[in-house]
């Protein structure tokens, strides 16, 4: 399953709704800690590649078949720039550049490769294991429905 993204930040928010349509689709309830993490997983990546290159993009996801299926449920976002994705670490004050980030501390398995004159970022959660703290700059974040919070 796949869906065009245009280069515009209003996209990321029909790109959550297509998701979530096809997690239904396949079994996986609204409120199943992985529909709730991979929403959050799409949005990151989408805004990635919306905000950071301006290019159109595809978004693809791979479900198992079956609900109990054990395999892996897979996220990809391809767009045209040919510029490597990079995680930085950034301090409390900031109010961006943590996308990478959570995608290290919530997906099981992460990645990217480039594809023709762009690139495809890639993560996958495994359908059995429970969600992962996200890791922040080498800290443990606690995860309430899909989403790390910072103590305050």
């Amino acid at each position: 399953m796949q869906l065009e993204i245009r280069p515009d930040p209003a996209e990321v928010g029909r790109a959550r709704r297509w998701a979530r349509s096809r997690l239904a689709g396949s079994g996986i309830a609204a409120d199943d800690p992985l529909a709730e993490t991979l929403i959050l997983l799409v949005s990151e990546l989408v805004t990635n590649a919306v905000v950071h290159t301006g290019c159109p993009a595809v978004l693809r996801l791979s479900l198992p078949g079956a609900a109990a299926e054990p395999a892996p449920v897979r996220l990809e976002v391809a767009d045209l720039s040919g510029r490597a994705p990079v995680p930085r670490c950034v301090d409390g004050d900031a109010t961006g550049g943590r996308g990478l980030a959570l995608v290290d501390g919530l997906a099981d398995r992460w990645g990217w490769s480039p594809e023709g004159a762009g690139k495809r970022i890639w993560c996958e959660l495994d359908r059995c294991t429970p969600p992962r703290s996200a890791r922040t700059c080498g800290t443990a974040l606690p995860v309430y429905g899909g989403l790390a919070y910072e103590a305050v």
